[in-house]
């Protein structure tokens, strides 16, 4: 489950719609009914924070989204144009520094596909798209 506040429009989140899982995009928000308009890519529709789950920020996730690999000595560090990701162990999410320019961030907490496109639009001032 999903709060409504923690989701901007382009997240990418999964669904559960009528019982089959799909991965679908914040189009509107609306506060007032506690609900996202979400394309899963067949329809548009309305869903409740029930209905909606994060994404696992991993490596496969990384790639789709654009950014390029580059192994480390024992970590792996992540780029996409002037923003950083990097991971100290391979394939360990759990503990992740990132970087635009001057700002730094540490996270020793697993991030979401979601929270990660709302950090580099924080931070960047540009939205994170699928590639």
């Amino acid at each position: 489950m999903l709060k409504i506040n923690d989701l901007k429009s382009g997240d990418i989140i999964m669904l559960n719609d009528e019982g089959i899982m799909r991965e679908g995009t914040v189009v509107d928000i609306s506060h007032e009914e506690n609900q996202a308009l979400v394309n899963n890519g067949i329809q548009e529709f309305w869903f409740s924070p029930a209905e909606m789950s994060a994404i696992p920020l991993d490596e496969a996730q990384l790639l789709r989204l654009g950014f390029e690999k580059e192994e480390l000595e024992g970590g792996v560090k992540y780029k996409k144009g002037a923003f950083r990701l990097v991971t100290p162990k391979k394939g360990d999410f759990s503990n992740i520094e990132m970087w635009y320019r001057e700002d730094r961030r540490h996270f020793s907490v697993p991030l979401a596909v979601h929270e990660l496109q709302n950090l580099h639009l924080d931070m960047s001032k540009s939205y994170l798209e699928l590639a």
